[in-house]
């Protein structure tokens, strides 16, 4: 088992930015691919981005490649989505989801991001 703890969320003004930490725990590997998803009120879960083992960045959409930055230090277990410039329609729980496989087995228990206009 794998276990996720996110941390960073919170209120922001819109061009703010904020910090996502996901801190694994458990038999967790180097080789696990770490991923970042989304929810906004009233809408579908969506995929924001994921990175590999060896460093192998894979968006959701274009539009956040200049103002999301996925991250990882496996000496310290621990992934990281910097997000810039936040827009109001970047509210949403943030989660962070691990696989070792092709399957996003594992899941954080989320955290609230808001950003005000």
């Amino acid at each position: 088992q794998v276990q996720l703890v996110e941390s960073g969320g919170g209120l922001v003004q819109a061009g703010g930015s904020l910090r996502l930490s996901c801190a694994a725990s458990g038999r967790t590997s180097s080789g696990t691919t770490m991923g970042w998803f989304r929810r906004a009120p009233g809408k579908e879960r969506e995929f924001v981005v994921s990175i590999k083992w060896n460093g192998g960045i894979t968006y959701g959409r274009e539009s956040m490649k200049g103002r999301f930055t996925i991250s990882r230090d496996n000496a310290k277990n621990t992934a990281y989505l910097q997000m810039d410039n936040l827009l109001p329609e970047d509210t949403a729980i943030y989660y962070c989801a691990a696989a070792s496989t092709a399957t996003w087995s594992y899941w954080g228990q989320g955290t609230q991001v808001t950003v005000s206009s």
